[in-house]
């Protein structure tokens, strides 16, 4: 269990499903957060070192394509060092980070509820579909892909804002973009200043599960 240093509230950048490209305007909203958890299929290690949260901390579980043959041979050795599932304690509940792809589709939130009943969220990848389910505690939270592969309307991701007395939730999804022919889709080779995309906040105090 990963610990925080004495916070009362914290900003938490959520994404998932880059596979070896970030999109760089997710990557400036992880620059304001205070700490980034990435739900796996990442692609090779660069990705994780172009996060650059306000903490310094990048926390990350594997994804079903975060083998060694899908990997470039030098990155591999991260690999073995990239747990199933993590839980990181926050103001006000504990957060659980996991790909998803250990869970059939169908039924997959209660399952992932079952799985983990005492955390306050839960947050998975694998579907590449952006979607925040408050329905019931644990919240249930896929930040979408994070890269260029199947987007569903464009890179997303999520922050999480929480301290002791609610959590908030906000969603951003970025228009495509298409990088000049014969230039690899990196941040390095892209950096954009556009405006935020589409964003959406909810909000719910920690004892009331977010109930609809």
């Amino acid at each position: 269990m990963n610990t925080l240093p004495s916070l009362k509230r914290v900003r938490v950048a959520l994404l998932s499903d880059t596979h070896g490209a970030l999109d760089p305007r997710v990557r400036e909203i992880v620059d304001d957060c205070d700490l980034a958890l990435h739900g796996g299929d990442i692609g090779h290690a660069s990705i994780l070192a172009q996060l650059q949260p306000r903490l310094g901390r990048v926390l990350a579980v594997f994804g079903n394509n975060d083998v060694a043959r899908k990997w470039p041979e030098e990155d591999r050795q991260l690999l073995v060092h990239l747990p199933e599932w993590l839980e990181q304690p926050l103001p006000g509940g504990s957060l659980v980070l996991i790909h998803g792809h250990q869970l059939p589709a169908r039924n997959r939130h209660a399952l992932l509820r079952a799985r983990f009943p005492e955390a306050r969220a839960i947050v998975y990848g694998h579907s590449h579909q952006l979607e925040t389910d408050l329905d019931a505690r644990p919240w249930v939270l896929n930040p979408g892909a994070a890269g260029r592969s199947r987007t569903h309307g464009g890179p997303s991701c999520l922050v999480l804002t929480a301290d002791a007395d609610e959590w908030r939730v906000e969603s951003y999804r970025f228009p495509l973009s298409v990088p000049r022919r014969g230039v690899r889709y990196t941040a390095r080779h892209e950096h954009s200043k556009h405006p935020i995309g589409q964003t959406t906040q909810v909000t719910a105090a920690p004892g009331r599960a977010g109930h609809r």
